[in-house]
């Protein structure tokens, strides 16, 4: 069975959305790409602002090609449990280069403001007039707020439908980009006003709240790939769908040990030291947050105690 055929309908839609509005984004974020790089100039906050969202390019691709993956990858000799994680490792990917990409930022912001040096920004010739090239940036800046502000609003109430951390990446990924955007106004403003050091502060500022986002994402998507118990969607917390299955579970089971374990958008349960019920096991008595949210409980396996560590009966008197 394909992994998303385990999904509800609802979910299924929402993730049929989530795929048209990530294609809309990989478009728009090139057009912001190519607008950023011509009137980028010699300023350090739109070569950040450019590098941020180049980087913008790799949510949506890593989560494009997991749903395609989850979607119609067959089960095999080679990969007999699917491709259901294959959403995670995406999420790894893109908290990794988002969070590099925020250090060396900041390193390169930092070393502009130790060595001093004066960004210039020069002028243009447009139409057979002179214009000051700030002008131009302040035009691509304002450009590159609206699509990521649209954008990121219609993927948080999706990646919460859908659980998915990596479309919540991107969302914090297109709320970063409009940031910098409106950081960038004030850095290219700043260099109009004849403030040398606003430029390379404003871009620092924008790599700090980068490597912030990158840290919280990393340290989430590693905690899944080594089965860690499941995380909330916005941070490395632990989530309330794990807390709270784990409760459950451990009064249904006393004296077992429960451990959870999130794969992709999926928790699987196994409890130790139980057989396990006679009668067929209902998942709706596991799963603590009503029907709507059942899918997410993709196993429950029960691993019955080993001979070895049942306690002899006591000896006859």
């Amino acid at each position: 069975m394909k992994g998303a055929e385990r999904l509800p309908p609802d979910v299924m839609d929402a993730l049929q959305r989530a795929e048209r509005l990530e294609y809309w984004n990989l478009f728009w974020t090139s057009t912001i790409i190519v607008a950023m790089g011509l009137a980028m100039g010699q300023s350090q906050t739109m070569k950040t602002a450019w590098v941020e969202d180049t980087l913008g390019l790799v949510p949506p691709i890593a989560f494009l090609v997991a749903a395609h993956m989850e979607r119609h990858g067959q089960r095999s000799r080679r990969f007999p449990f699917g491709f259901g994680r294959v959403n995670g490792l995406g999420f790894f990917l893109a908290a990794v280069a988002l969070a590099a990409t925020g250090a060396l930022l900041l390193w390169d912001s930092a070393m502009t403001l130790i060595r001093a040096e004066h960004a210039t920004v020069g002028s243009v010739r447009l139409f057979g007039y002179d214009i000051w090239l700030g002008w131009v940036m302040l035009t691509a800046q304002i450009y590159s707020l609206i699509p990521p502000l649209i954008i990121g609003r219609k993927e948080l109430p999706l990646s919460e439908t859908l659980s998915d951390k990596l479309l919540h990446t991107d969302a914090l990924m297109n709320k970063a980009n409009w940031m910098t955007g409106a950081a960038g106004i004030g850095g290219v403003i700043g260099l109009g006003l004849g403030w040398w050091w606003a430029d390379s502060v404003a871009a620092a500022i924008i790599s700090i709240d980068i490597i912030n986002d990158g840290v919280r994402a990393l340290r989430s998507s590693t905690a899944e790939l080594v089965d860690g118990a499941p995380r909330a969607l916005s941070g490395p917390d632990l989530s309330d769908d794990g807390e709270r299955l784990q409760r459950l579970l451990e009064e249904r089971y006393p004296g077992s040990t429960v451990r959870l374990r999130e794969t992709g958008r999926w928790i699987r349960a196994e409890i130790l030291g139980h057989a396990g019920p006679q009668e067929p096991l209902d998942a709706s008595a596991h799963w603590p947050h009503g029907e709507e949210r059942l899918w997410r409980l993709a196993q429950i396996s029960f691993v019955p105690p080993r001979k070895s560590d049942q306690k002899p009966p006591p000896a006859a008197s």
